[in-house]
């Protein structure tokens, strides 16, 4: 009998605690008292998922940073901010061609900023090379051994970078061969023509036309000349009006008549022969060769100067 008394006290202890157990997931959601319906419970997020942009605060400004305010237009309102630009980057100003020296020439257009090409003789501002001692007495001793004839004669200055600061006076380019007229000219042109004569021109008419018998005389049309090149209004400075140039007109032997420099390109006979060997022998000796086939300006001689390029370069046409 009392353990049936015992087993149903335990029997009502344990309902009582079933009764008064909580739900699992704790006390049931109550309504607002300020809308005083009931809501569902809000779902907890999963972990596994970044959490909803609305869920996210929005970025506060710092309290000691004020926002930009937007300008005002002329009524009053406010008009949205334009991004700012970035400030174009300021280009180099242009320079004209390098002037000697690597001074820079200005932006305004100016004589000294034209090519030659485009330049009068008094706008390039030239002067005159100067030539060594020693190298003109090595140069005037050479030309005497070949047997030429010639003075020294003062130094030419007729400015604008026309001149020769050793000149000679050639009246025989060879021993018993006349240059007429004489020739005003530097030592190394001189040179050179003796050293052409003596060995291409002379043996080509020995061996070309033997019945002309000696030459005695080169006709020369233009030496020393303060001019431009092809006696032109603008351009390079000839090499004439340096006294390095010289043009060879005609050749006359003693028994026949003078062998004119002309267009023989075409010519069959010995004498088209002879010109075409001494024409293309004369870059052996000058820097510059132009014929009668060159252009119209050397119709009707033989252009030959020794104008100093660079690398040994030459001109022959």
């Amino acid at each position: 009998m009392r353990k049936l008394s015992i087993l149903a006290i335990l029997l009502a202890a344990t309902a009582f605690l079933a009764g008064a157990r909580l739900p699992p997931h704790g006390p049931l959601p109550q309504p607002r008292p300020d809308t005083g319906s009931a809501t569902s419970p809000t779902p907890l997020p999963d972990k596994t998922e970044p959490p909803a942009s609305a869920d996210v605060p929005a970025p506060q400004p710092k309290p000691d940073v004020k926002e930009p305010s937007a300008p005002q237009t002329e009524q009053g309102k406010s008009e949205p901010a334009k991004p700012e630009q970035a400030k174009p980057e300021l280009a180099e100003p242009m320079q004209g061609p390098p002037l000697p020296g690597g001074l820079k020439s200005p932006q305004t257009p100016a004589e000294e900023n034209k090519p030659p090409a485009e330049q009068t003789l008094e706008e390039q501002h030239l002067t005159i090379e100067p030539e060594s001692d020693s190298e003109h007495a090595e140069c005037t001793a050479a030309l005497r051994a070949l047997g030429a004839v010639f003075k020294d004669t003062p130094r030419i200055d007729d400015g604008n970078g026309c001149g020769i600061d050793k000149p000679i006076i050639v009246s025989e380019a060879l021993a018993g061969i006349a240059l007429k007229p004489e020739a005003t000219i530097r030592c190394p042109a001189a040179l050179a023509l003796a050293r052409w004569l003596k060995e291409s021109v002379i043996p080509a008419a020995s061996a070309a036309l033997p019945e002309q018998g000696r030459l005695t005389t080169v006709n020369q049309a233009t030496s020393y000349m303060c001019r431009l090149r092809n006696g032109a209004e603008t351009g390079k400075i000839s090499e004439h009006a340096r006294g390095n140039a010289i043009d060879i007109a005609s050749f006359h032997f003693e028994k026949g008549e003078d062998v004119a420099v002309r267009a023989r390109r075409e010519d069959p006979t010995l004498t088209g022969a002879f010109q075409r060997t001494v024409s293309a022998a004369g870059c052996i000796y000058f820097t510059t060769v132009l014929d009668p086939e060159s252009d119209a300006a050397h119709e009707t001689h033989f252009h030959l100067d020794v104008m100093d390029r660079k690398g040994g370069y030459r001109y022959c046409h």
